[in-house]
């Protein structure tokens, strides 16, 4: 029997702009299984934003209820939210969010320096993990200034990773990268998934959609689609098929 990740009933999320109510979430339903590789996809103004914060505890729905691996986020305070954030969710963002001073391990070692019961040796010795989990083991001294975009995109998957969380949350994480990159980082993703890691992943590109489980699509704050994706395209083998690169 496979564990409820997230579970979602009838959420809305309204917003009052001026003497007008804008509805992004109409009372949306569903439900994320522990291992699912989901992508969340909509265009501008589908409420996809919207019920990233929420689903990343940034923000807090005006009715209905969420649930993340069996807590419900109705009457958290705050700091209790921080919690769940750091403890529950490994954020990508599509601009990195890297220290730029920092070097790698340090980066990714930045969670766990909010987490009480992780000492020192055990922070680098987990930041040395994560970073060779990603390929990046000869990699950890050095700054976001001396890696590469696909690089830093990896540091901040490694970060994600860092303090074992029950989701990686993804905002549009190869947005800014060129397409053998984008497809690097979608091999990696598959992989982390097939290691067992739940991975809820927004996009607007929908070839990055077909490397996933399943997709649901958001227009006008209704979910209009919620497919499981009975062909899954693997990104490494689009990567093989790319023209080879001139040196």
């Amino acid at each position: 029997m496979t564990k409820e990740i997230i579970k979602i009933e009838n959420l809305k999320r309204e917003f009052v702009m001026g003497t007008e109510t804008v509805h992004a979430l109409r009372g949306i339903s569903f439900s994320i299984q522990e291992g699912e590789f989901v992508t969340i996809m909509g265009s501008s103004g589908s409420g996809k934003s919207t019920l990233l914060n929420i689903l990343g505890c940034l923000d807090l729905p005006t009715s209905g209820a969420y649930e993340i691996d069996g807590s419900s986020i109705k009457d958290l305070n705050r700091n209790q939210l921080a919690t769940i954030r750091n403890e529950k969710i490994g954020f990508i963002f599509q601009s990195y969010n890297l220290l730029a001073r920092t070097s790698a391990i340090e980066n990714v070692e930045l969670p766990l320096l909010y987490n009480s019961k992780v000492g020192s040796v055990e922070r680098r010795e987990r930041a040395l993990k994560a970073l060779e989990m990603v390929g990046l083991g000869d990699r950890i001294h050095h700054t976001p200034s001396q890696l590469s975009g696909g690089q830093q995109q990896r540091v901040a998957i490694a970060r994600s990773l860092v303090n074992n969380p029950v989701m990686i949350l993804a905002d549009e994480a190869t947005g800014n990268l060129d397409t053998r990159t984008s497809y690097e980082i979608m091999s990696l993703f598959q992989d982390l998934n097939k290691q067992g890691i739940t991975i809820t992943f927004v996009t607007h590109e929908p070839d990055i959609a077909t490397f996933s489980n399943r997709t649901i699509v958001l227009k006008d704050g209704n979910i209009i689609q919620d497919n499981v994706n009975t062909k899954v395209n693997s990104a490494a083998d689009q990567l093989a098929q790319l023209p080879k690169q001139e040196d």
